[in-house]
């Protein structure tokens, strides 16, 4: 990683809200706010861009903000279906990465909400470094920012599926959400967004009050105890049985239904039998199992199941009436595993 920049604060983390609160603690009136918001949220780099704003008060941005605009350390385009993986350097020199997926639908841009990550899946990349800090909210907005900048493309899609957990950064990932969709920040729609988890069952209670449009999205990948906790130590704290019933919850609460992400290991998770067990705890749940062929990661024992298998899979999950899909594999190509760019940096290898 580079040497780091010195700390100002990124304007990305303020809703309208507090920025017309902080513009007025300045001597400035508050509605500047949202003319520097619009600059921020078109893709402006630099405060002598925005030819609005008088110069003194771009004269004290300067000095005490920052725009964002995250460096990129490298980037990975698939040949195959265009997918874009950015590496970027945080203002303390710490990487981040995120993905442009396309889609018939639109772009969707995958972030990340912490650098590095302490769930410790063991057949992830993201955690193999350990946490080493959240991301705040302006962070995850610089992904998307710098993601449709990069790419030339708009970007009307955001899951926050990339390395870190979530609800491990409640706080940060609420303002994230508020601004990503207000109408002075990027103006997404809710529905449009979609929140990861492992499974922090106060984290789902919370999310369900707070976001109750914001699709959820559970990192489930075993349909029992004793394998999920082989492979996600988090399983001891949060065992399948509260996860199942926190998600149940959230999608009568909601009327929206739970996707369950469900990694396919091979001679791990993915036998038939595992299919009608998860089929058997999922009866009568408003959700959707999304069947994820594993990338492959060098350092953990774990490969993916073969594509006989997760058709099979699949089929036992069908023929016991759940929804199920098998993702899309995209990026391939390229190192599109989430961690696996940062972990490839921090060991000095060429990405």
């Amino acid at each position: 990683m580079k040497q780091h920049r010195a700390f100002q604060r990124n304007l990305k983390d303020f809703d309208i809200r507090s920025l017309e609160t902080l513009l007025v603690e300045m001597g400035e009136p508050a509605y500047r706010a949202k003319q520097i918001m619009d600059w921020l949220y078109k893709g402006v780099k630099d405060f002598d861009s925005m030819k609005n704003i008088p110069i003194s008060l771009r004269k004290k941005l300067e000095e005490g903000f920052t725009t964002g605009a995250a460096a990129v350390l490298c980037q990975q385009i698939s040949k195959e279906d265009g997918t874009r993986k950015v590496l970027f350097e945080l203002a303390d020199g710490e990487g981040v990465e995120s993905v442009l997926m396309k889609y018939r639908y639109g772009n969707s841009v995958c972030v990340s909400s912490q650098a590095g990550c302490a769930m410790g899946c063991h057949f992830c990349a993201s955690g193999l470094l350990g946490k080493a800090r959240d991301l705040t909210a302006g962070e995850m907005m610089d992904q998307i920012v710098s993601m449709a900048d990069l790419a030339k493309t708009p970007v009307g899609h955001m899951v926050v599926m990339g390395t870190g957990e979530p609800f491990d950064n409640y706080e940060n990932v609420a303002q994230f959400l508020r601004i990503c969709h207000g109408e002075e920040g990027y103006g997404m729609s809710y529905r449009h967004m979609t929140v990861s988890t492992v499974g922090l069952v106060e984290g789902i209670k919370r999310f369900g009050e707070e976001f109750p449009q914001v699709n959820l999205a559970i990192s489930l990948h075993a349909s029992n105890d004793a394998i999920r906790q082989q492979i996600m130590p988090i399983n001891r704290r949060y065992p399948v049985g509260e996860v199942l019933a926190a998600a149940h919850q959230h999608s009568k609460k909601t009327g929206r239904r739970v996707t369950f992400e469900y990694g396919m290991m091979a001679g791990v998770n993915d036998g038939t039998d595992q299919a009608a067990e998860l089929a058997r705890r999922l009866k009568g749940m408003l959700c959707h199992v999304n069947l994820i062929p594993l990338n492959p990661v060098e350092e953990s024992p774990y490969k993916g199941s073969e594509k006989e298998v997760v058709i099979a899979f699949q089929r036992e999950l069908e023929k016991r009436q759940i929804s199920v899909t098998v993702r899309r594999e995209m990026g391939q190509d390229i190192q599109a595993a989430c961690g696996q760019l940062r972990l490839a940096a921090n060991k000095g290898l060429s990405v």
